[in-house]
């Protein structure tokens, strides 16, 4: 059954419930983060994970400590390329109380363009899954993702 994109939620398990494949996963992060791997290649390799297992997880899965300190963000949206979209998308985001650090957005092909925030979280005033639920709900809107969470 597929997901609704509305349906997305977050949720803080204990780490002993975590497949091996997510454990590993959170430890080639970890490498990478630290320089001690100088590729994805690499970092899975030293901790016995396939790529396409880490590939599944990487911005799926994150240790506690780095959600509950961090204070940016960053979202990819594929939107329908009409006017004023851009506008309203980030009028979506100054309600939720988010800081708009970067922008960018590709051309428009085929009446489609990518778009990437970057914003700071620490002033929000909802949470996150609200924020991407009413950004989800934008007519405009045909996905959104959470790329990154980090300082």
């Amino acid at each position: 059954m597929k997901q609704n994109k509305l349906d997305q939620r977050f949720f803080l398990v204990r780490e002993d419930v975590l497949s091996e494949a997510m454990k590993k996963t959170l430890e080639a992060k970890e490498l990478l983060e630290r320089g001690k791997a100088e590729s994805v290649f690499d970092a899975v390799q030293k901790v016995d994970l396939s790529r396409s297992a880490f590939y599944k997880y990487r911005d799926t899965i994150f240790p506690f400590h780095t959600v509950v300190k961090e204070r940016l963000i960053t979202l990819f949206f594929y939107i329908e390329d009409r006017s004023g979209t851009l506008s309203k998308l980030l009028n979506v985001v100054a309600s939720g109380g988010c800081n708009v650090l970067t922008i960018h957005q590709t051309i428009p092909l085929q009446g489609r363009a990518n778009v990437t925030l970057s914003l700071n979280t620490a002033e929000m005033e909802i949470s996150i899954d609200a924020l991407l639920e009413r950004l989800r709900m934008l007519e405009f809107v045909e996905k959104v993702e959470v790329l990154s969470s980090g300082a």
